[in-house]
């Protein structure tokens, strides 16, 4: 039987993934879109970890490329554009999962410098603007596509620090205005707002900041109505895959929460 992304072409940013016990949201999106048939470009700032999600896509008869990238850099992002339709034949899907928030830099908006904040933006938002930038000329072409942009449950909650929050909420309002303009290119861009997840950027800063590993998992799974326990990354993925497939061909400017309750609780 065909999978549901059946001969697509996609491009997962952000598709390796800090090390960890768990998996992060970008691997197991790119590991489920490649068992469900696309062919992957994953790019990452880190190419070895990249090259990590790549092997365990061919490892499992999959069909995947490892790219690196700074996704700040406009020819970088514009390089990996051109990289999948050069090597694929085109590009029907893009998933933007990069994104930061203490570790590189954010604060409370009192303690927040300038140049964090700049980073903050330029990695969570300008980064997605830049991939849709060169992507959307190429779906044009071959009649449409898909974008999917990861945003935050931070963006509709307290938040304590104000880069990621606001940076998260911009992504929203990215993802509604090219939804808006590009629908007539049949062109779907939505997003997703993960909540409280065990992956490893959640829990491994926490962990190495001195903070015991069971802790930190209880008291956020204490906070999910749903089960009381965090999702996964495959959680994240399998909304992604929802989104990006043809079962999803009327649905554009979504915000979808993946959130366990959370915002209902």
């Amino acid at each position: 039987m065909a999978g549901r992304v059946q001969d697509k072409v996609a491009v997962v940013v952000g598709g390796g993934q800090t090390p960890g016990e768990t998996i992060g949201n970008g691997k197991a999106t790119s590991l489920l879109l490649a068992h469900e048939g696309a062919r992957v470009l994953v790019v990452d700032a880190d190419l070895a970890r990249a090259q990590q999600t790549v092997d365990k896509i061919r490892a499992e008869g999959g069909e995947a490329e490892a790219m690196a990238a700074d996704i700040r850099e406009e020819d970088q992002v514009r390089a990996f554009i051109e990289a999948a339709v050069e090597r694929f034949g085109g590009l029907d899907l893009l998933h933007n999962n990069v994104g930061g928030s203490v570790g590189i830099g954010d604060a409370p908006a009192t303690d927040l410098s300038v140049e964090g904040w700049d980073r903050i933006f330029q990695i969570n938002l300008r980064g997605m603007w830049l991939a849709c930038k060169w992507a959307i000329p190429v779906m044009q072409e071959q009649g449409g596509g898909s974008i999917v942009n990861i945003s935050s449950m931070a963006a509709r909650h307290a938040y304590p620090w104000v880069g990621y929050k606001t940076s998260k909420m911009g992504v929203i309002g990215l993802t509604e205005q090219l939804a808006g303009q590009y629908a007539p290119d049949l062109i779907r861009v939505n997003a997703i707002l993960p909540g409280l997840m065990n992956t490893p950027m959640a829990i491994e800063a926490r962990v190495n900041a001195g903070m015991p590993r069971d802790e930190v998992v209880a008291s956020r799974n204490a906070r999910i109505p749903l089960g009381g326990m965090m999702g996964s990354g495959w959680d994240v993925a399998y909304a992604a895959l929802f989104l990006h497939s043809d079962e999803a061909q009327f649905i554009t400017g979504v915000s979808l929460p993946v959130d366990g309750g959370m915002g209902v609780g």
